[in-house]
């Protein structure tokens, strides 16, 4: 099974994810590691948002990714949705 991680940005998210980035990096690698998300990107250029695809992994663990992610933490995304996604 598939799910959906979609995150809204604050306004001006290119200059303000500095100082989180490598740690918000770094989830997204330990993830990946533990073959749970395929592939994770901002949305749109400037960003407004993010997108992450994960496989295997319940709406549990996303939720305990959420809640660990330093961009959650420092109030950089102010709202996000989890979604099945039934690929064809």
């Amino acid at each position: 099974m598939h799910h959906l991680l979609i995150y809204e940005y604050v306004e001006g998210m290119a200059e303000r994810r500095g100082p989180y980035r490598e740690a918000h990096l770094a989830q997204i690698r330990e993830q990946r590691e533990a073959d749970h998300l395929i592939m994770a990107g901002a949305l749109g250029d400037p960003p407004t948002g993010g997108a992450f695809v994960f496989e295997d992994a319940s709406r549990e663990q996303i939720e305990e990714f959420v809640a660990a992610d330093p961009y959650v933490a420092a109030d950089l995304v102010p709202s996000y949705r989890i979604e099945v996604w039934n690929l064809v």
